[in-house]
């Protein structure tokens, strides 16, 4: 392109990045990171050569066929590109581009943090001194469960699930997995990983389960009603993925019954509203709600934008996008 590209960005990005935007492209910037309207989308799109959106923004179909001449390309600012009609985009020769493996560890770090959240009780516990409730130790106060020797359910095996693999087993969990494809048999033997091809046989024999794949139409309600009650009583589920791959009311109804042990919850189905059960559950200490933040560090914030700009630069240049994503991938 002879002038700069028009960038259009949904959401405020790390200064940096919105520095770097500002020197190679005509960018246009969310200073006020307000989530973009229907209409103000569709507006963006009809500007852009790029558009660079976020989780928050549903691009389907019917935006993408009244998009603008001029728009290229949409350089998604996430791993996931569930918010975006990836289908309808390749038909209209729209190149699509995320930001994989940057996130990893600290998906992986959280997920860990949330299981040991839910089975030492640490939330509830934070809140008993502020709350002047304590009146000091005892044997059978504010009991969890205890990590080491546990079995441990990975729903998902990509480069999240096996980061997560890794720290588990240092913890003392037994690694047990469930994925499209099998790993690779040295893999499996570092991690000391047991495959199930049976979904289903993996949850009934799990003491925690952590789901860690990606939201596809798939893996939508993956864990459904009927999965979710094969998990033990004494079971924990932690959800750092995609709230659409849990049938949200199932669970909560099992939260309620006390079926299962507890959930550590950063994603869920209908973000950014979550269920007043599931709040009231939190309150009670039944489950632990974080708001999708399993990424949210500032190396990885940075790193995923540093990816979002050589994608950029690459299919301004003339090049194939490092990142991009085509339908037969999802």
């Amino acid at each position: 392109m002879a002038r700069k590209p028009v960038v259009v960005v949904t959401r405020k990005l790390p200064e940096r990045i919105e520095t770097r935007m500002r020197e190679l492209f005509d960018a246009h910037l969310n200073i006020d990171d307000d989530p973009l309207s229907p209409a103000a989308l569709a507006a963006a799109m009809g500007e852009a050569d790029v558009l660079v959106p976020t989780v928050t923004d549903r691009i389907d179909d019917a935006l993408i066929e009244a998009a603008g001449p001029g728009l290229k390309l949409i350089a998604n600012f996430g791993t996931g590109t569930d918010n975006i009609d990836v289908d309808a985009a390749h038909r209209r020769g729209v190149v699509v581009t995320n930001t994989p493996g940057v996130l990893t560890d600290d998906t992986a770090d959280m997920t860990m943090a949330l299981i040991l959240s839910v089975a030492r009780r640490v939330v509830a516990g934070a809140g008993v001194i502020p709350s002047g409730e304590w009146n000091g130790w005892a044997p059978t106060f504010m009991l969890g469960s205890r990590l080491t020797g546990k079995r441990l359910g990975i729903v998902g095996m990509g480069r999240i699930g096996q980061a997560v693999a890794r720290r588990a087993k240092a913890f003392g969990l037994s690694i047990h997995y469930h994925n499209r494809r099998r790993l690779a048999a040295e893999v499996e033997e570092g991690l000391e990983a047991t495959y199930w091809d049976s979904l289903d046989q993996m949850l009934a024999r799990t003491d925690i389960v952590s789901v860690n794949c990606p939201h596809t139409p798939a893996t939508y309600h993956l864990l459904s009603a009927r999965r979710l009650k094969l998990l033990r009583p004494g079971a924990i589920l932690v959800n750092t993925a995609r709230g659409e791959i849990i049938d949200e009311a199932a669970l909560t109804r099992m939260l309620e019954a006390n079926e299962i042990a507890g959930a550590g919850l950063d994603v869920f189905e209908h973000e950014p509203a979550v269920p007043n059960k599931l709040v009231r559950l939190a309150r009670a200490g039944k489950v632990t709600l974080l708001p999708h933040m399993g990424s949210a560090t500032e190396e990885g914030r940075i790193e995923m934008g540093e990816k979002v700009l050589v994608n950029i630069r690459a299919f301004v240049d003339g090049h194939r996008p490092p990142d991009r994503v085509l339908p037969s991938m999802l």
